[in-house]
């Protein structure tokens, strides 16, 4: 029996499978672990709503603005997000309160006589802990993000009352498919028989997917990016947004915490869904969804995203770690002033990193970086692989120290960017 939380996080961490640490190793390629763990649990997935939220970019961000809205209408809101930067109980919240570590030791104890059995993977666990303290807290409404992919994740055992998919693009090939059609098939799998269905962005390479899967079932298909437009443009070294419902504006000059160019696609989708949730009488005031735009980091804890560190160098860190959302970053680096530019990059072993590199501009200082998990791309390596897109700089192991030689390099109008991986955003200090 687990006594102390550092104990009960070193048996998740060292006997339970794990895909962030070790790759596709980790996974299982059906739902029955999960199913056996809930079984244990009394079903708890099936004791409070929910929203199911899939895609390969802006799913977090998506998540966490829909929590938010929720909260601010007054709803008791779980949130379940992954993988976590800091903490494990980050990707366990209610109300932006993170999971206690007392409940965590609770439920590795009295699961572990199963875990021992059927050997679910770390997410599998996690998932069904999340269900788990949802009800025991009492959650109205949860919502609730894909792991990997959508028709085989351990979190398609619920039934929400909406499913929202982001955008579709290059990610996880070797798991999902080596195609984009491929790809929005395992995200598609998230569409239950009569539940509604959001689509971010209409992309014309994908979308008979959505359209055919939500038919199928007799799912309403709503495409949010043919109802909602939104603008962005730089004030005062921050960014603004203006949303438009059918080309009317319905929200002007609005200042997101969340700063990310990229944004502009996860808003219509977020809009859509409340629109779609007020239609089935969820008590969501026009003021009530602004404010939890407006509060959705102190709200929620959300982090990574386009996160100005400090100033005088600026000094930006950001999760996007495939080539869509690595191409979004690079056009608001693009929109920045600043005299020299700095990036720190780490990236994992197991995806196509040329695709990625041939977007970095090449005109800055490089530090080739590796974060401290098993998957990380080893940092000499990728200098190497950089250097043949033209990109070169200095290979600095540690994530910190690739940090500090580039501050210590930087001038104070210069630009500082760290990513490329969500495990070097994690290594942060003080994040």
């Amino acid at each position: 029996m687990f006594i102390t939380y550092e104990d009960t996080l070193r048996y998740l961490y060292d006997n339970l499978p794990m895909f962030q640490r070790i790759g596709p190793a980790a996974l299982k390629n059906d739902l029955s672990n999960t199913i056996a763990l809930c079984d244990a649990l009394g079903n708890p997935h099936t004791k409070f709503k929910s929203i199911h939220v899939a895609g390969t970019n802006g799913k977090g961000s998506t998540s966490h603005m829909l929590a938010s809205i929720l909260q601010s209408a007054g709803y008791k809101t779980g949130l379940y997000t992954s993988p976590h930067l800091k903490s494990f109980t980050e990707r366990i919240r209610v109300n932006g309160v993170e999971v206690t570590k007392s409940f965590v030791i609770d439920f590795v104890n009295r699961i572990r006589p199963l875990t021992e059995t059927i050997h679910p993977s770390f997410f599998e666990v996690t998932v069904a802990m999340a269900f788990d303290f949802f009800v025991l807290e009492k959650v109205e409404i949860a919502v609730i993000e894909v792991g990997l992919g959508g028709r085989l994740d351990s979190t398609n055992v619920i039934v929400p009352e909406l499913s929202l998919i982001t955008n579709i693009g290059w990610d996880h090939k070797e798991l999902l498919g080596d195609t984009l059609v491929k790809i929005a098939g395992e995200k598609a799998g998230i569409i239950k028989r009569g539940i509604p269905v959001v689509v971010s962005e209409r992309q014309a390479e994908v979308e008979d997917v959505f359209i055919a899967k939500s038919a199928t079932l007799e799912a309403p298909i709503h495409f949010a990016s043919d109802i909602y437009h939104v603008d962005q443009r730089n004030v005062r070294g921050s960014v603004v947004f203006n949303v438009f419902r059918r080309n009317q504006i319905i929200l002007k000059d609005l200042e997101l915490p969340l700063q990310g160019f990229y944004q502009s696609k996860n808003i219509p989708g977020v809009l859509q869904a409340v629109e779609l949730l007020r239609q089935s009488n969820w008590r969501i005031s026009d003021a009530q969804l602004q404010l939890g735009l407006l509060q959705v980091i102190s709200q929620t804890g959300l982090k990574g995203r386009w996160q100005v560190l400090s100033v005088n160098p600026t000094k930006v860190c950001d999760t996007a770690h495939n080539s869509e959302g690595i191409k979004e970053v690079v056009r608001q680096i693009k929109a920045q002033a600043y005299d020299s530019l700095h990036m720190v990059i780490g990236m994992v072993k197991d995806k196509d990193i040329s695709a990625i590199l041939q977007l970095l501009p090449q005109n800055a200082n490089y530090y080739f970086c590796q974060a401290n998990i098993p998957r990380a791309m080893e940092a000499g390596l990728l200098a190497r692989e950089a250097a043949a897109h033209g990109l070169r700089g200095k290979v600095i192991r540690d994530v910190n120290e690739a940090v500090k030689e580039a501050e210590h390099n930087a001038s104070k109008n210069d630009l500082i960017f760290i990513g490329g991986s969500t495990f070097v955003v994690a290594e942060i200090d003080n994040l």
